[in-house]
């Protein structure tokens, strides 16, 4: 896409538009993307900076004299089995869900994109020999893969809230919020990062081809310089639309090890566990599972129709508007 500028000497030239800024321009008329990235900022704001604005309670206190109370001033949207606020364990649930799905992301991410772009780069018996080990992975089943490597890696995360508690001197509560989910993010984001390896070989292969590599070649410029300034800026589109649908995913796979039980830890809260606690009741007070599946949906939706805008416009053949 171009625009029309008229020189000091009157002439018309066509301002050309680099490829974010036609993608961009491409992005803001997908009414449903720009849709999707207001309700992404909104649950996010919600999740993270509400409860420091405002004063929300805490999501863990029980009050048995107070269960299944409905929608009040003082509780909006009820309480649950066991007296506690529904509003707040779904706001600091949702915070849990989306920093496994970020963090698990960028784990993925790293890995993947470093294991294929070597792969793809190196080429011969090295790719032969990397791209059989994800072939391998990709074979056995990944929710299995992932609850046996979060059980294994569980003991060295206790041993690090001993670590952090002890010889630190943090607050215990805290530490072990944190160190119950950092299996989550370790064995979510280190299995799944075999499409995107993949992705990065193919797009590393067909870039490693083209004439301005070959001329950064002959000036002598190390292969880690080019993978990293030449070859990764041009793969950023499609790691970009991988990413956002990446991200549902990963929020989905943790909701269904906590659905199981194998997820975050007693009593925090999270977008699976109330999903979980919702089912046990949802004849009785439907309002329990209702709520967080509304959320829960819509969060998927929006990352889903973002991922999608974001594939249309960095696509570097569809037809100019």
């Amino acid at each position: 896409m171009s625009k029309k500028t008229t020189t000091d000497s009157g002439i018309y030239v066509e301002k050309g538009q680099s490829l974010w800024q036609d993608a961009w321009t491409r992005l803001k008329k997908n009414h449903m993307s720009v849709a999707s990235v207001i309700v992404i900022g909104l649950i996010c704001l919600i999740c993270f900076i509400a409860p420091a604005i405002f004063s929300f309670q805490d999501p863990n206190v029980q009050n048995l004299k107070n269960t299944f109370a409905p929608m009040s001033g003082e509780h909006l949207l009820g309480t649950d089995q066991l007296g506690r606020d529904l509003l707040s364990r779904l706001v600091y649930g949702g915070r849990i869900s989306l920093l496994v799905g970020f963090v698990a992301t960028a784990v993925s991410l790293i890995i993947g994109i470093t294991w294929g772009s070597i792969s793809g780069y190196i080429g011969g018996r090295t790719d032969g020999v990397m791209m059989r080990v994800v072939d391998t992975l990709y074979g056995l089943p990944f929710l299995v893969l992932v609850i046996l490597f979060s059980l294994l890696i569980a003991e060295y995360s206790k041993s690090l809230a001993i670590v952090m508690t002890d010889e630190w001197n943090m607050d215990e509560e805290s530490v072990k919020k944190f160190t119950n989910l950092v299996p989550l993010f370790i064995a979510i984001g280190a299995l799944g990062w075999l499409t995107m390896a993949r992705m990065a070989r193919a797009q590393v292969m067909s870039l490693k081809k083209l004439e301005y590599i070959e001329a950064a070649r002959s000036l002598g410029i190390s292969h880690t310089k080019i993978l990293l300034r030449h070859i990764l800026p041009n793969m950023l589109g499609p790691i970009i639309v991988y990413t956002t649908l990446t991200v549902p995913g990963f929020i989905l796979y943790e909701a269904s090890l906590s659905y199981l039980g194998l997820g975050v830890e007693s009593p925090n809260s999270s977008w699976g566990i109330l999903l979980k606690d919702g089912a046990n009741y949802m004849e009785t007070y439907p309002r329990l599972l209702i709520i967080p599946s509304i959320v829960f949906s819509v969060t998927l939706f929006a990352l889903n129709f973002l991922g999608d805008g974001l594939r249309d416009a960095l696509d570097p053949k569809a037809a100019k508007d």
